[in-house]
């Protein structure tokens, strides 16, 4: 089997497992690229290629399905894509085995993130400034302004630099603190990753290390596995979901870290 026909199957895999929880799975198609050989700056940027086809597509079938909030997404999303351009724009200034030293840490905080117990947040209004009360059908969503845009803002930089998605974070953060229910987070969460991806994108490939050859038929791959983890993410129990990815994440921040060290 050639290395780009193994790429392709990885992705199709991942794909299909990070879309059912809303997080696209840049940080495992980072790890994936890197550990099969692929040059960091080129992992970053064919990831974020495959994240923006791969979120497209998970997106319409949670579009459908009406599990979604169209105005948290662009609210977060907008906050994460602007920052994420910065981040993957500023990524050429380190060298590959600091940005893999990164990467490793923000998976392994995600991995514990995701391995805590959730707790709904604030159902009710909350009149003070600073608090955006968003009401959609019975459901009322609090959003603490000062903790959500600092935290989104953060989140895009460094998703952008080190090619990851920011699921991670943001799933946690809409249904932690804004009392959203999982499965719209998830949704939502999957709709603003199309547009962190192609700002990120965007971002690293003005320097260059984007790859054609490998990166179209991944993201054909991703597509597939986006609709299809769409579909069963319909079906699925989101706690389950969130406790299998939040292992394997950790599982990957090893990988990862031993690969940086071991100057691979």
């Amino acid at each position: 089997m050639s290395s780009t026909a193994l790429v392709v199957l990885v992705i199709f895999a991942l794909s299909v497992i990070m879309i059912m929880s809303g997080r696209g799975g840049g940080n495992f198609y980072v790890a994936a690229l890197v550990l099969l050989g692929t040059p960091m700056h080129t992992a970053s940027t064919t990831s974020q290629f495959i994240l923006l086809f791969s979120a497209l597509s998970g997106a319409l079938i949670f579009g459908k399905a009406k599990t979604l909030s169209w105005r948290l997404a662009l609210f977060f999303g907008g906050l994460n894509a602007s920052m994420a351009f910065v981040g993957g724009f500023t990524a050429y200034r380190f060298s590959g085995v600091a940005l893999k030293v990164a990467l490793s840490i923000l998976l392994f905080i995600a991995g514990v993130a995701m391995l805590l117990p959730e707790k709904q947040g604030r159902r009710t209004a909350d009149p003070r400034r600073w608090f955006w009360n968003l009401e959609e059908g019975e459901d009322t969503y609090v959003v603490d302004l000062k903790i959500a845009v600092p935290l989104t803002l953060a989140t895009g930089f460094f998703s952008g630099m080190v090619g990851i998605s920011g699921g991670s974070f943001l799933v946690p953060l809409m249904v932690v603190g804004c009392g959203v229910p999982v499965r719209v987070a998830v949704g939502t969460a999957t709709a603003m990753l199309a547009a962190t991806a192609l700002t990120g994108f965007a971002g690293n490939a003005l320097h260059g290390g984007f790859n054609p050859a490998l990166a179209i038929p991944a993201a054909a791959a991703a597509v597939v596995g986006g609709i299809l983890g769409g579909k069963v993410a319909l079906k699925t129990k989101p706690k389950s979901l969130k406790t299998i990815s939040g292992l394997l994440t950790i599982v990957a921040a090893v990988f990862m870290l031993v690969n940086a060290l071991s100057g691979k």
